[in-house]
């Protein structure tokens, strides 16, 4: 197996026992992106200059014992996470030539953890779709077959890590943006408790459901990184209070006496075939390790993909307005009025599913509508809460698939908005109850592409999700599987 390839506890191991330099990992690393990168479209940008400079400063603090204890590890950040001094479009045009003047707080933790930050990842613009083909840069391509989609919208996260352009990386989740490209191309994806990340400095798209989780291939990395980027943040009057737990501390206590609860709507009709197999393996092999396997109900998650796309919308529409041609990005020229400036600024400026999505929102949230579309979105969702309410006084976890079908082909629905808002039919239920949920490699389907497997927890849930998708991870034995470029 290729240094590349190897998980970021591998490296760590290497790095602390002298057999590997920050500066050689980093430098494999971008070799490796100039492999791949023309034909997969994982970056917006890479961070070369700034990469190498952070590994020589690892090395010096290796040696110096001062290191943190991820020191040299490479990491992609998603292009709508701000980091200083270098460019954070969304893949937008309406951004484009905008340099962050400051950095957001998960880039500063994973800093003082020893991550060294190698790019930055191409996704859907201001992370706005299933497929990663809505970015105003390049269509980013799924490494398990070229011709399909990695899934979006942190599709260059996701795509960086299973091509091993970086080793871990960071994307945001706001109704299955981590979890559906993580099942799609074969990686572990998390989304975590809503307010357990800090958002300050994250772009926002839909402010009560967006956070930003950890990519890794592994269930182990994926514990470290966001034991790295956790914790309260002043700045975010969203932020939990208090410090995070040991998120890997459960890692290898296995599963038995948990109560691993089957929600039924989730393993019906639409559901492909061999992700139903694939799911029922999993459950079969939590049962053999010691779980109780019980049969659950969430009734009103038949309603969450229109409770979802009304509430998103609507906060995209106010999230949005910022962008006019004033403040940032490029500005239309030959405006006749202020009026005019912002019409022809956003017109160029967004791409068309920024323009359905905030025209959808703004109708969501008119006179005369509010009630109608919002007011009884906001109501459906509090269904969705209690749901997971009940379901969790009955069960210590949840488990299903994280998508209904494998990667679908690059175009085949890239006119049809309603059958890619479908993609997300097993992901957006978490985002509006605020609940930790996860994504581990379960197996491949009869062309040899990835199936993940979704992991809901109670809130605060997340070392009772790692535990459970250790196990599966070490039983199911399809994490170490590479794609072949």
């Amino acid at each position: 197996m290729q240094l590349t390839e190897l998980t970021a506890t591998e490296q760590s191991a290497l790095l602390a026992k002298g057999e590997l330099s920050a500066r050689e990992l980093i430098e494999a690393t971008l070799r490796r992106i100039e492999a791949v990168e023309p034909r997969i479209g994982a970056y917006n940008t890479v961070m070369a200059e700034q990469a190498l400079a952070g590994a020589d400063a690892a090395d010096a603090a290796r040696r110096a014992g001062t290191a943190g204890p991820m020191a040299g590890i490479p990491i992609a950040v998603k292009d709508n996470i701000c980091t200083l001094d270098s460019p954070t479009t969304c893949s937008s045009r309406i951004l484009a030539g905008y340099v962050s003047p400051y950095e957001a707080t998960v880039v500063t933790k994973l800093k003082a953890a020893g991550y060294i930050p190698i790019g930055k990842a191409n996704m859907d613009e201001f992370a706005m779709g299933s497929s990663n083909e809505n970015s105003a840069t390049r269509t980013v391509a799924n490494p398990w077959d070229l011709t399909r989609v990695p899934g979006g919208s942190s599709g260059g996260s996701v795509a960086a890590v299973a091509a091993g352009e970086a080793t871990v990386a960071l994307g945001s989740d706001t109704g299955g943006s981590i979890r559906l490209p993580a099942s799609y191309c074969g990686v572990v994806g998390l989304k975590p408790t809503y307010g357990m990340v800090s958002r300050y400095g994250l772009v926002a798209f839909a402010s009560s459901l967006d956070q930003i989780g950890p990519i890794s291939r592994s269930v182990a990395d994926n514990a470290r990184l966001l034991q790295a980027i956790a914790g309260h943040d002043p700045r975010d009057s969203t932020s939990l209070p208090g410090s995070p737990t040991d998120f890997a501390a459960q890692l290898t206590a296995g599963v038995k006496g948990l109560r691993v609860g089957v929600p039924a709507e989730m393993m019906g009709d639409g559901v492909a075939p061999d992700v139903t197999a694939t799911v029922q393996r999993a459950i079969a092999a939590l049962k053999e390790q010691g779980a109780e396997i019980v049969e659950v109900s969430l009734p009103h998650s038949q309603y969450a993909l229109p409770i979802y796309y009304l509430i998103c919308t609507a906060e995209a529409s106010s999230n949005l307005a910022r962008y006019d041609g004033v403040r940032y990005g490029p500005r239309a020229a030959d405006a006749q009025d202020l009026e005019d400036l912002y019409v022809r600024s956003r017109s160029a400026g967004f791409g068309p599913e920024v323009k359905r999505r905030i025209m959808l929102g703004t109708y969501a949230l008119s006179a005369g509508y509010y009630d109608a579309f919002y007011g009884r979105a906001m109501q459906g969702r509090t269904l969705i809460i209690q749901d997971f309410v009940r379901a969790f006084a009955a069960v210590d976890v949840l488990i299903s698939p994280t998508a209904p079908d494998t990667a679908f082909k690059l175009g085949e629905k890239v006119n049809d908005p309603l059958s890619m808002y479908l993609a997300d039919v097993m992901t957006t239920t978490v985002n509006l109850a605020g609940l930790p949920s996860l994504s581990v490699p379960g197996g491949f389907d009869r062309l040899g592409l990835p199936i993940g497997i979704q992991l809901i927890g109670p809130a605060m849930g997340e070392p009772l999700l790692y535990r459970v998708a250790a196990t599966l991870e070490s039983t199911l034995g399809v994490s170490e599987r590479r794609p072949t470029l």
